[in-house]
């Protein structure tokens, strides 16, 4: 059984910057790619951002030299640099974890407010 566990929302003013963190236990963290989603109130969840277990990464175009994944294999965590944001990234953030075998896990999401 793997758990994700998200940290690091919470509310920012517009331009402001946040790090989310996903700390993943119970899974063999560096054989697997991270993703982290989000959901807006009204809307479908959207991939975000991604990275492999070679580091390679990918971003949506609306984040693109905003924000920055990172993972620590040390520590089984998947991080998510946000900055410059706006009040468009306003949504619940969720980690997601693609093991090389078995199924895929979510965690429970963290809320991230950009508002003035």
């Amino acid at each position: 059984q793997v758990q994700l566990v998200e940290s690091g929302g919470g509310l920012v003013q517009p331009g402001g910057s946040l790090r989310l963190s996903c700390a993943a236990s119970g899974s063999i963290f560096s054989a697997s790619t991270m993703e982290w989603y989000r959901q807006a109130p009204g809307k479908q969840r959207e991939l975000v951002a991604r990275i492999t277990m070679v580091d390679s990464t990918n971003y949506a175009d609306s984040v693109k030299g905003r924000f920055t994944i990172s993972r620590d294999n040390a520590k089984n965590t998947v991080y998510l640099q946000m900055n410059s944001l706006k009040p468009e990234d306003t949504a619940v953030y969720y980690c997601h974890n693609i093991p090389i075998l078995g199924s895929d896990y979510w965690g429970q999401g963290t809320q991230v407010t950009v508002s003035s």
